[in-house]
């Protein structure tokens, strides 16, 4: 299904920034050295996250905040764990002849420790599923071991954070893949600006869309997903809209209403934990030529 194409002019102006130079996916072969690339740029993101998070927030700040000794130094570790693929990555680019991407300006929006940690978990969450979704496009064995070496940790990482936060530490038994537009939608909307000279990556940021519900979300509930600064709309004005909900082993899709500022859905059942959800056309399939907004994340506690 075709939407508005005024929705790309208003996407525009909401102020995404790009991490490098896009080409277009379909006038491109994505390359093990694209792929190494695409996964230094979400590695950059997670390394200053936590290094600018700690020079922020002090040990006392997160004691105050509920969180102890302990978890303020397995924090440093994580932090730590960051800076290490940063500099795994850039070796192997380096390596293999490559220009590595450089660090981007970023802004994460935190405000205090509280804050800091429930972004960190969503982060990590998001690691985890680009690592997965990226793993079936890797052609080198050694390549596809080191980046399922990182996802471990990745994991690792998320589950530790979300039992920090009294969420389960394994709320499904599998985790979400991500295609690396899905990804690059959600991490866009923490990069402010990049170097000039970064090495073109071949991808491209969806129309945001972000929840517009608070609280506690499971199954059954009803949603709102927002679509700021910009209207979604069907050429076809008569054609439906759906909510995709994305799982390893295909998407749910149930119907989404169009309200003001956005579209309201129903939770389906089969999802639980950090879940991911775009907005789309097609009925049968989702796929970067299909999605049309998203994904927005929710936490779902089933």
């Amino acid at each position: 299904m075709k939407f508005s194409q005024s929705v790309v002019a208003l996407v525009a102006a909401a102020g995404l920034s790009t991490a490098s130079p896009v080409v277009k996916r379909q006038e491109y072969s994505v390359t093990d050295v694209d792929i190494l690339n695409y996964a230094l740029t979400l590695e950059h993101l997670e390394d200053k996250f936590y290094r600018e998070g700690l020079a922020n927030y002090t040990q006392e700040q997160f004691a105050a905040a509920g969180f102890d000794e302990t978890f303020y130094n397995n924090l440093k570790e994580v932090s730590v764990d960051e800076q290490t693929h940063v500099k795994f990555l850039t070796d192997a680019l380096t390596a293999a002849g490559a220009k590595p991407v450089a660090e981007c300006t970023y802004a994460f929006g935190t405000t205090d420790p509280k804050s800091f940690i429930a972004l960190s978990s969503v982060l990590e969450g998001v690691g985890v599923s680009a690592y997965i979704g990226a793993a079936a496009d890797i052609m080198s064995k050694t390549y596809l071991t080191a980046a399922a070496s990182i996802l471990a940790v990745e994991a690792r990482h998320t589950s530790y954070i979300r039992a920090a936060l009294g969420q389960s530490p394994f709320p499904s038994p599998f985790d979400t893949p991500l295609s690396i537009n899905e990804v690059y939608t959600l991490a866009a909307q923490f990069i402010v600006s990049c170097p000039s000279d970064n090495p073109p990556l071949p991808v491209k940021a969806f129309p945001i869309l972000s929840l517009g519900t608070e609280g506690t979300i499971k199954s059954g509930d009803t949603i709102t997903l927002n679509t700021p600064n910009y209207i979604l709309r069907p050429e076809d004005a008569s054609a439906p809209v759906y909510a995709a909900f994305i799982t390893v082993t295909g998407p749910i899709i149930v119907d989404a209403s169009p309200v003001e500022g956005g579209f309201t859905t129903v939770v389906p059942k089969g999802v639980n934990g950090q879940t991911y959800v775009v907005l789309t056309g097609c009925k049968d399939a989702v796929n970067d030529d299909s999605v049309a907004a998203g994904p927005a994340i929710i936490e779902i506690t089933n």
